[in-house]
Parts: C-alpha cells; structure tokens; sequence
C-alpha cells in the first residue's frame, strides 16, 4: 500500500511539473526591439522654425519616424503601437511636469502646425513671446493603454520665436490686481474700500501677476482688479474646490477659492496666458 501511495505521489509530482514546464512555454516575454528613429522637416529646411500669425494654420514641422518593430518570444508584436510626440526647450530634460505631448495612435507622422508649436511654447512651457530658443523633440512609443515598454527615439533640436497671442483670460485693464477673503489679513472687502497696499499684486508682465502673503488656513478669496468693487472680479468655476488649494484654471467672474488648510506664508502667482493660477507656500 505504501509503495503504491509513494508511486502516486511521485506520478502527480511528474504531472505537476510537466504543466508548469508547458505554462512556462505558453507564456510570451518580450524580446525587445528597435529605438523609433526620428527624422524631421521644418518649414525653412534648417534648423529652425518661421512663425508668425499670418501663417498659423501651415506646417512648422513634418516629424517622421520608424516603427520600433517590438519582439516577443511569438515573433513581432501585432499589438497596435502608440507613440507620443514630446517638445520642450532645450535643459528642461523633458521634464513631464512642463513638457508638451501630443498623441499619436499608430501614425508614423505628424504634420505639427505653427500655432500648435506656438500655443506649446507660450502656453505649456511658459515661454516669452519674440524671444528665440532652443528646443528639443523626440518621439516615446509604447504598447496597449500603458504605453508599455517605452522607447526613445533619437533628439531633434531647433530653434523658433514665438509670437504673441491673445490670453486665455483678458488681464485687467487697470493693471492692477488685488487679492480680498476671509482668508487675507484685510478680510473681505466692502464697496467703496480703500486698496489695502499688502494684498495688491506685482505686475511682473502684460499676463502674469505676483504676491507673496500671508493666509489663513481654511480661509477663501479672490482676485480684484479695483479694489472696493466687485465688477470684474477673477475666480474660480466651483466655489471652495478642494482641488484648487494649490492653484488651477480661472475666469473672469467665477466662485470664492479656497486657500490650503495650514496657516502660512504663500506665493500665488497669476498667469493670464495661460489662464492657470498657482499657490505655494513660502
């Protein structure tokens, strides 16, 4: 009996191995596969880029690029690869925080246009207008929703000038930018009120406005171009938004914001082009 139990045992232990040995072989590793090589054409045939707003809908740059042929232990991938085409200025190291990304499904090209490459630098990466600088492309594939298995291609360097173009936030005809609430030592403001001189912004362009103040934890408030009236004022969609604690889009009109939790010392900076808004404490 025991000698049949040991055979058995032995048997099954042969039976398990010989199935994980075929799951082993059903299984498809990747291999790897070839970088995407990047070739591009820029409407002077240099290295850099003509724009002006005349010709905004043409092309600024045709970027091309090689499928990276990805392998698996079945063969060449059939999955449908991704790529993402990325631009930014050149020692920014396409930071992901900054770096401009467009999506291409599938497509070994993308026509970009220049007021696709111009709202990128003004807007994305919070560039001057009628300054030239250096910038970088370069093109990331990857497989499925994942983008799994990125590859980098090679860096296309170019130099371009962009233009200025109309804010997506009108900024205030006085100049003049104030900040009132209840989170503010000032409190909020009545109409008629004298500007309170420690919540009045710094023009540091036509677009973007800063202060560095102090706030209270909880607290809410808004933007004024006059201070003591309330016409005209710069908010938020959603009164007290949780998620706009440390800044986000703005409108003209608008809801109270809502400042952190903790009682501190904060720089908020207002940028108009961009219509983006940020708080951080100091």
């Amino acid at each position: 009996m025991k000698n049949i139990l040991k055979l058995l045992s032995v048997s099954s232990l042969l039976l398990i191995t010989l199935w994980a040995c075929k799951k082993d072989e059903n299984k498809d590793f990747f291999l790897g596969g070839t970088p995407p090589v990047l070739t591009s054409q820029t409407n002077t045939g240099a290295d850099s880029v003509s724009m002006v707003p005349a010709d905004s809908s043409k092309m600024a740059i045709l970027f091309s690029w090689t499928n990276p042929n990805y392998k698996f232990t079945t063969g060449v991938s059939s999955q449908n690869v991704n790529y993402q085409l990325q631009i930014d200025s050149v020692g920014n190291n396409f930071n992901p925080a900054k770096t401009a990304v467009i999506s291409v499904s599938q497509d070994l090209s993308y026509n970009l246009l220049e007021s696709q490459l111009n709202s990128m630098m003004l807007n994305t990466l919070g560039l001057d207008t009628s300054v030239s600088y250096q910038m970088e492309a370069r093109v990331v594939s990857g497989i499925g929703a994942n983008n799994a298995v990125p590859s980098v291609s090679n860096v296309f360097t170019f130099s371009a000038i962009p233009y200025a173009i109309p804010p997506k936030v009108p900024p205030p005809a006085s100049k003049v930018l104030y900040i009132t609430g209840s989170a503010t030592a000032g409190g909020w403001m009545a109409a008629g009120d004298k500007p309170i001189a420690d919540q009045q912004f710094t023009q540091v362009s036509r677009t973007l406005y800063e202060i560095t103040v102090a706030l209270t934890g909880g607290g809410s408030y808004t933007f004024v171009p006059v201070y003591g009236n309330w016409d005209n004022k710069y908010s938020i969609a959603t009164k007290d938004d949780p998620n706009e604690v440390n800044g986000g889009p703005f409108q003209v009109g608008g809801n109270d914001i809502l400042a952190p939790a903790n009682d501190g010392t904060y720089k908020i900076t207002v940028d108009f082009q961009r219509g983006i808004f940020t708080v951080v404490k100091q």
